[in-house]
């Protein structure tokens, strides 16, 4: 017995390899922009630390800048400040610098996420279905002329599986080399519907 997908039209099984090649390079887009948020948040202790750093470094500044102010020893009780005010500047520069590896870091995974999805796309799939519509365009655009439908029906011959020809009859073969209108015309339809294209009316 034949599998359920042999036997679909050739057009359904293109638009739901089609809807199924969409829907799974959004879901790894999803999965990209999640694991991107994931990593994101190793930087939240960065922003932190750059927060308080920031803010201690300001609050020890102007602590410096008051106790500057008193006559005499003034300059002297300032540096301590000073000293702690910078220590603090470089924990804030720390928690920055932490915060930018995080950054690049989430975007170069999460690129790496996608990647591989986008590459079977790209050099599997589009590949094959641009060679399709490509055999199919030209198969459209013969499939009305007489010598078309020989040269569809010549296809069908060198490419479609035996018991596919075989149920055309069994001198299928020798009816093509005789001229037999009749063969040509089966031949050049299983041709088309393996494209899924339909024959012109007549």
């Amino acid at each position: 017995m034949k599998p359920y997908a042999d036997r679909l039209p050739t057009a359904v099984r293109q638009l739901l390899t089609d809807i199924i090649v969409v829907l799974w390079v959004y879901l790894w887009v999803r999965a990209g922009l999640w694991v991107n948020d994931m990593v994101e948040k190793l930087g939240v202790p960065g922003a932190k630390l750059e927060s308080a750093g920031g803010g201690i470094a300001d609050n020890l500044t102007d602590a410096g800048n008051k106790v500057g102010d008193v006559p005499l020893v003034g300059d002297q009780l300032v540096k301590p400040f000073t000293g702690a005010a910078d220590a603090a500047r470089s924990l804030a520069e720390a928690g920055r610098q932490q915060q930018d590896v995080v950054d690049t870091m989430a975007i170069v995974v999460a690129l790496i996420a996608v990647a591989v999805p986008f590459a079977l796309v790209l050099f599997l799939w589009l590949p094959l279905r641009l060679r399709w519509m490509r055999r199919a365009a030209v198969a459209s655009a013969v499939r009305d002329q007489p010598a078309g439908r020989d040269l569809l029906a010549l296809r069908a011959l060198a490419s479609q599986p035996l018991n596919r020809l075989a149920k055309l009859g069994p001198d299928i073969a020798q009816s093509w080399r005789n001229g037999d209108a009749t063969a040509v015309d089966a031949l050049a339809e299983l041709e088309l519907k393996r494209l899924g294209l339909r024959s012109p009316r007549r």
